[in-house]
């Protein structure tokens, strides 16, 4: 199963892995940046974890042929800190986040992620729970003209929201969708600004709640960090970039509270420090190499 890891040496080099530590790869997907830090911790334990059943699987057979100290969880990596409690482990040298989907679960339309093939209009990143196809069916114009607008920022969400209400009951697969879509915007609009890729990440946001979990996860790691070990975050779209800008600044920042104090008690203090200034992007090699890398950026805080 062929994956490409995005910004893998940048994201690695980042954690100034340790031979002894204990690491977290909150999105273990196919592994490309796991097995990577597995061969570093000879001596060390990597936890991963991931929501897609046929990942979990995939990604711990080819661990296995590295090393025996590793574990996987099959669930969602907003419940990270419970989990990592449940086995004993309540600090850790080093947590990465790669929010990108993988290219299996891109590439494979039964999965519906692709607005290129077609297949269900499914988007889950679990098992269970709701469906791209449920919201289509159920939600109101208004809530899809919302979904749109906020985790797509397409400024047609209006119109398109209402074809797609008035077409529900024809739309059953991705390309019946994005045939709506086209109806709703017109062909010439549709050529030139590809409204389609909006639509799917909004839908893909909402079904999978994707930037709620990041906001109320990214605290509970950082407090998870021993004192000098790194935090690291890959994103591909300004959404999650945003939530993970502002809250690395946050706690990397004297609270304003107390911010004219000579002895700043220590529970104001910064927890971290911003450890690259500027977002680190895909190298041009890179770019030539694997297209969707084009708007991944990285960004690392260190635990003081």
């Amino acid at each position: 199963m062929k994956h490409y890891s995005v910004l893998k040496d940048e994201l690695i080099n980042s954690l100034n892995i340790k031979e002894d530590g204990v690491y977290v790869d909150a999105t273990v997907g196919y592994a490309g940046d796991a097995i990577e830090i597995l061969k570093r911790i000879k001596r060390g334990y990597l936890f991963a974890f991931d929501q897609d059943p046929e990942a979990v699987a995939y990604a711990t057979e080819l661990l296995k042929t590295v090393g025996s100290n590793f574990q996987v969880f099959n669930t969602n990596f907003v419940n990270m800190v419970d989990v990592l409690q449940n086995v004993g482990i309540t600090s850790v040298d080093g947590i990465i986040f790669d929010l990108g989907f993988s290219s299996p679960q891109i590439d494979e339309a039964s999965r519906g992620f692709s607005f290129m093939q077609d297949g269900p209009l499914d988007m889950r990143m679990a098992s269970s729970g709701r469906s791209a196809k449920d919201i289509i069916d159920t939600y109101s114009e208004e809530e899809l003209k919302q979904i749109f607008w906020h985790y797509g920022e397409e400024k047609m969400s209006g119109v398109i929201a209402k074809k797609i209400v008035a077409n529900r009951r024809s739309i059953t697969t991705t390309l019946d969708l994005v045939e709506v879509i086209k109806k709703a915007v017109g062909a010439n609009y549709f050529y030139k600004q590809h409204p389609e890729r909006k639509i799917f990440q909004a839908l893909r946001i909402e079904v999978n709640n994707e930037l709620k979990v990041l906001e109320e996860v990214l605290p509970a790691a950082i407090r998870l960090l021993k004192k000098g070990g790194r935090l690291s975050v890959i994103t591909f779209h300004s959404l999650e970039d945003r939530i993970v800008k502002n809250i690395f600044k946050k706690y990397s920042e004297v609270d304003e509270i107390v911010a004219g104090l000579v002895d700043i008690p220590e529970s104001y203090k910064p927890l971290v420090k911003i450890v690259n200034k500027k977002v680190i992007v895909p190298s041009s090699r890179e770019l030539a190499e694997n297209s969707r890398s084009a708007s991944a950026k990285l960004r690392i805080i260190e635990r003081i």
